[in-house]
This record gives C-alpha cells, sequence and structure tokens, in this order.
C-alpha cells in the first residue's frame, strides 16, 4: 500500500503570509497613530483658535470702528477728567460760601417759586393755646338757607357753620352771617365733578390771576366779619400749586385763614401754608358720608380718638336732617372733649 506523504509548505509561501500578517498590523496601528493625532488637532483648534480669533476680531474691530471723532470724544473726557480734579479741590470751598448764603433766603424768595409779586407782610397763623382737655371742632359745610342755621343752632353746641356766599341755591346766603358770631365761607372750588363745577363763580384753575384776587375781595365785600374759608369740593383746585398759591396770598391779604377740606390727597396747601410760616389748619375727619346714625357716631367717636392724640380735632359734617338728629344723640361721645368754634383752635399770631 502505497504511502502519501505531506508536502512542506515552500519557503516563498510562508514569507508571503508573514508579510500580510504583519502589514495588518502595521495598518492598524497607522490607524490609531491617525486617530489620536485628530484628537490632537481637534483639542488644539479649538482651545487656541477661538482666542486668537477673538484678538484678532477685536483688534479689527477697534481699528475699523476708532474714528476721529472717538479720538475728539477721547480727549474730551480727559479734557473733563482734569476739569473734575479741580472741581474737587474748589467745591468745599464753594459749598461752604453757599450754604452760609442760602442761610440768609427768606421766607419771601422762597414763595417765589410759585407767585412773582412781591408779597405783603406776613401774617402768621399759630395754634392757640391747648388745655388740658382735648378739644373737637366740628364743621358744617353747605350751608345756604335760614333753616339750616336754625337746625344748627337748636343743637345748643359750639358748632362752625360754613356758608355759601351767594349762588342759584340762594343769592343772600351772605346775609346769614349778619346776626351771628361764629361762621366760616364754604368757598365752591374746581372738582374732579364736572357737575360741581357749574356752581356759580366756582374757582378753577384755569382763573386767571385777576379772577382769584377779585374773588377774595368779593368775599370780603360780603362776608365783612369772616376769618375763615374753607374749599367746597375742590379737589382739582387745592392739588394745582400755581392756582391754589394765587387763592391763599389772596386770601391772606384779605384776612382770612384758609381750612383745607382735604378733598383730595394731592392737595398742595399744606406745603404752601408753611411757606408762609403759618399753621396748617385742615380736616381730620369727614362725619356724613353714610347717612346713617350709627355710622356718624363711629366717625365721631374716631374724631374724640384723634383730638385726644393730639390735643384738638376738625370734623366736617353737612345740614342733613340724619347728621343733625346723630349730633342731637351724641352726648355721651362729646363728653370726653371739649367742643368748641374754630377761633378757639387757630388765631393769628402778632
Amino acid at each position: 500500500m502505497a504511502i502519501k506523504l505531506k508536502k512542506k509548505p515552500s519557503k516563498k509561501k510562508v514569507s508571503a503570509k508573514k508579510l500580510k500578517a504583519k502589514k495588518k498590523v502595521y495598518k492598524k496601528i497607522m490607524l490609531w497613530i491617525l486617530f489620536l493625532l485628530l484628537l490632537c488637532s481637534i483639542f488644539i483648534f479649538g482651545f487656541f483658535v477661538p482666542k486668537q480669533a477673538k484678538k484678532t476680531i477685536s483688534v479689527n474691530t477697534e481699528t475699523s470702528i476708532y474714528t476721529s471723532n472717538d479720538l475728539l470724544d477721547d480727549l474730551s473726557q480727559i479734557q473733563i477728567s482734569q476739569i473734575q480734579k479741580k472741581i474737587k479741590t474748589i467745591l468745599p470751598k464753594y459749598i461752604e460760601e453757599k450754604t452760609n448764603t442760602q442761610k440768609q433766603i427768606n421766607t419771601e424768595e422762597k414763595r417765589a417759586i410759585f407767585f412773582t409779586d412781591k408779597p405783603q407782610k406776613q401774617k402768621e397763623i399759630a395754634l392757640a393755646y391747648r388745655g388740658k382737655r382735648a378739644k373737637l371742632v366740628i364743621i358744617i359745610d353747605d350751608v345756604s338757607s335760614s333753616s339750616q342755621l336754625k337746625k344748627i343752632q337748636a343743637l345748643e353746641m359750639n358748632i362752625t357753620p360754613s356758608i355759601f356766599p351767594p349762588s342759584e341755591l340762594s343769592m343772600s346766603s351772605h346775609k346769614l352771617a349778619a346776626n351771628i358770631e361764629q361762621y366760616m365761607i364754604h368757598l365752591p372750588m374746581e372738582s374732579s365733578n364736572a357737575q360741581f363745577n357749574t356752581q356759580y363763580k366756582t374757582l378753577k384753575t384755569t382763573s386767571t390771576k385777576e379772577e382769584i384776587v377779585g374773588r377774595a375781595q368779593e368775599l370780603r365785600r360780603l362776608f365783612p366779619e369772616a376769618r375763615y374759608v374753607n374749599n367746597h369740593t375742590g379737589s382739582v383746585f387745592t392739588s394745582n400749586k400755581d392756582a391754589m398759591y394765587m387763592l391763599y396770598k389772596a386770601l391772606r391779604e384779605e384776612g382770612f385763614i384758609f381750612v383745607d377740606s382735604r378733598t383730595s390727597g394731592a392737595s398742595k396747601v399744606k406745603k404752601i401754608a408753611h411757606s408762609f410760616n403759618d399753621a396748617y389748619v385742615a380736616r381730620d375727619i369727614f362725619l356724613d358720608n353714610i347717612h346713617e346714625i350709627p355710622k356718624i357716631h363711629k366717625q365721631l367717636k374716631q374724631a374724640v380718638k384723634i383730638a385726644q392724640k393730639k390735643g384738638y380735632a376738625i370734623a366736617i359734617g353737612h345740614p342733613h336732617n340724619v347728621t343733625m338728629h346723630a349730633l342731637s344723640t351724641a352726648k355721651d361721645i362729646l363728653k370726653e372733649v371739649e367742643l368748641v368754634y374754630i377761633d378757639n383752635i387757630y388765631k393769628k399770631s402778632k
């Protein structure tokens, strides 16, 4: 039986296989080297190039935008900084001199902010002496008839009626003041409600200086003995500093004291009164916004608390039947205070 012997591979075939294997290994190594180089280049490009790009962009922008106008601006800024340095050395001395001068400015000059005319001699209003017992003033507005006045007088209380000047309600209302000592003038003034502004001779913010002064002089002729004037409505007028200043000054020159009914939170009366060195005379509480006796009594109790806290208070009501009845049944509430006319709280200083 013949035996077949295996042929040994030739040397050429062996070397060819080895070469193929080596090539595969080299390829893998080369691929890994290329992959690593790629990663390194991405990292270097991402880290350094943006910074360099920013630098070049900023340089390019600066050089392209910076114009001769910018140069002039820079030079002016340098000049300003030099001036500021000089100011820092000069300013303290100037402020000291200015402060000493400012102290010499009197009240008359301060008033020029509102009014250009030269004010007359002051007639300051000051708080009257307050006793140990708290004082309460009750003013009844809108009085225009003898029947209203009689209802107030029938209460037999120290209550101050505020009487309308002649109007459609009564062209002879001013005559009510002829036989009474304590009263006020209830002056119609512009409000935000157009309906109220139709009342006869309502003063408006558009009224001229001559009209305002003329009205104050007319009030003095109509009410020769009157000392106090308060506003009927007037939320718009009292909030206008120029118009209110003209009226305040005109009333003051006729010997009147203005009482702010405070129908607006934006009223300028306080600031104007203080510019004249006057005490600010104003309402503290309304009594009868709600026409119910318990509500009016509640407001009276609040008025008493205010009076006890600050020594006095001013409450304003109206000649409604319900208000008259509420006052007539409020003796227990009012026993905690002294019910007085407004003259017992405010006076003209000598």
